[in-house]
């Protein structure tokens, strides 16, 4: 037992009731949680390498268990909560949602935990991001080296903020990846935060020469590229000549290749096809 504190932890929540608690576990196992009138609970869609198939890290996705809103993005309560501090409360149980569900199943793999930033929370939280949330991790014995958290895509206005709250995350021990729109953007990025993983999108690939800059001055830098949203074979054959062009390993993330899930895949490694 790689967590024991988690397990003692998820005995105590399989006697709670959803009525008195604000996290359970249902007749399944898994960890849900209630905003308002909202139930929800976790998914998980992996990010693999793109030579090899072999799953790398699973992205933690908030859904809702509601029969009545089986297609609510949770994220969009952020967008229309009354206040910061709703935000602020709504984020840290979307991530200790996520942690419980994915390290009471990821004992014996090595995979990593993406989890997502709101762009609303950089601005809701006053000072010390990421120091609530790294003493939930610690409270459970859980391995901060595992986490990475994800930064949404800044506007130029926004530049401050952005560097701002990632230097306040690797303060706390936190690996964290940026999302950025274009090469352009990334080679700024790469300059002013020196993330740990670029996140670019799939379908954005016309920049073939300031795409294959960015990778290999990320290789040289030790810096990760995950291309999200990849939904086509195309978009796949295209990601694959850039790859090659570039001299440069990618991973991959998208409903092509996966649907997000509740439990973690148990199958093995399998080629990107």
């Amino acid at each position: 037992m790689l967590f024991p504190i988690l397990q003692k932890y998820l005995a105590r929540l399989s006697d709670a009731t959803g009525a008195a608690s604000s996290i359970w576990l249902d007749h399944e196992g898994k960890a849900q949680g209630r905003f308002f009138n909202c139930t929800m609970s976790s998914a998980f869609q992996p990010i693999r390498h793109l030579d090899s198939g072999e799953v790398k890290a699973y992205e933690g996705l908030a859904r809702s268990v509601s029969a009545q809103d089986q297609g609510l993005s949770l994220w969009k309560l952020l967008d229309h909560a009354a206040s910061d501090d709703e935000s602020i409360e709504l984020d840290r149980l979307c991530r200790m949602l996520h942690s419980i569900n994915f390290f009471r199943q990821a004992e014996n793999t090595t995979t990593d935990l993406y989890l997502n930033v709101h762009d609303r929370l950089l601005s809701a939280v006053s000072s010390n991001h990421g120091h609530a949330f790294r003493r939930i991790l610690d409270a459970l014995e859980l391995p901060l080296e595992r986490v990475v958290l994800q930064l949404p895509a800044a506007t130029p206005q926004q530049g401050w903020l952005l560097n701002y709250v990632s230097d306040n995350y690797r303060r706390n021990g936190f690996r964290f990846a940026v999302n950025v729109n274009s090469a352009r953007d990334g080679v700024d990025v790469l300059d002013r935060l020196r993330p740990d993983v670029f996140k670019l999108d799939a379908r954005e690939l016309q920049d073939r020469e300031g795409l294959t800059a960015l990778l290999q001055r990320c290789a040289a830098a030790g810096v990760e590229l995950v291309f999200k949203r990849l939904e086509t074979p195309q978009h796949l054959s295209a990601l694959r000549e850039l790859s090659a062009a570039a001299g440069v390993s990618l991973l991959v993330q998208g409903y092509l290749l996966d649907e997000p899930r509740s439990v973690l895949l148990q199958e093995p490694a399998r080629r990107a096809a």
